[in-house]
């Protein structure tokens, strides 16, 4: 049954590329279908991969195939909470290591364009703390970072 809800992603010709990165990198996640067009397109041929149907982490999402028109930016991100180091190296060396760029604060740009916030449990419960000051230093040690690094924070919390 389709999903009410799906978060459409365009790519120019590369979306069956991405949902398999996707699916390889992330638990809970899969390529369900890839749809070919029935007919030529703007940026196809008939036959080409038009849509991709995928889930990241148990989210459905479509990727389409639209041509170069739209490019991803940081204004849509998926932010991924992490429960360790290993497991914030590992997604965050996935995504920069295959073609990817680092950002600021945990943040990263896949090859593709998509951006991800790779997000330890410490650190957003850190920088929600109610009290003000271990939430400050929290997150001013994040705002140095680009890969968080946990040690960093919960330092920055003990004072």
């Amino acid at each position: 049954m389709p999903h009410r809800n799906t978060i459409c992603l365009w790519f120019d010709g590369t979306a069956l590329e991405a949902a398999t990165f996707y699916a390889q990198t992330f638990a809970d996640s899969a390529v369900t279908a890839v749809h070919r067009a029935p007919a030529d397109f703007p940026s196809g041929k008939e036959g080409d991969v038009l849509t991709v149907e995928f889930s990241v982490l148990g989210i459905p999402c479509l990727g389409l195939n639209g041509g170069p028109a739209f490019r991803h930016s940081e204004a849509f991100s998926f932010q991924v909470m992490t429960e360790d180091q290993a497991d914030t190296d590992r997604l965050w060396n996935a995504i920069v290591g295959n073609g990817g760029q680092e950002s600021a604060c945990g943040w990263c740009k896949d090859r593709w364009g998509l951006s991800w916030q790779i997000t330890p449990r410490v650190l957003t419960e850190a920088v929600s703390n109610p009290d003000r000051a271990v939430a400050r230093r929290a997150f001013e040690a994040m705002m140095r970072m680009r890969r968080i690094d946990i040690a960093a924070i919960e330092a920055a919390v003990r004072g």
